[in-house]
């Protein structure tokens, strides 16, 4: 009997728990930008011929607002360019359910 309350109430449980902000792919998250900038090549990286890609996730607000840039790989001089330009972006709302949520958008650079 307990172990059975247990299991209902913990199914009841898991039924409210919120869930996270939805992931997006990246095509999902080029799609949804209606708004974007491009990275300044930072002059230090010129100077030092440091190249190479960042891979960034750019948490999106329910408004279509970047919120908050999450840095997955890259060099340093370079992420901070690439997480300054992703923060100008704008996305359409990420729907789900019928209403706007919040999303996390991938998203690469190449400086070169």
């Amino acid at each position: 009997m307990k172990a059975t309350l247990f299991w209902l109430m913990a199914l009841a449980a898991a039924g409210f728990a919120q869930e996270g902000p939805k992931k997006l792919s990246r095509a999902e998250a080029m799609n949804a930008a209606v708004s974007k900038v491009e990275p300044e090549y930072p002059p230090l990286a010129k100077q030092l011929k440091i190249a190479g890609s960042v891979d960034l996730e750019a948490v999106v607000s329910e408004e279509g607002a970047v919120e908050k840039v999450n840095i997955l790989s890259g060099n340093p001089v370079l992420t901070k360019a690439g997480t300054e330009a992703l923060m100008k972006w704008k996305f359409k709302p990420v729907m789900a359910d019928g209403k706007a949520v919040k999303a996390v958008a991938p998203v690469s650079f190449n400086f070169k």
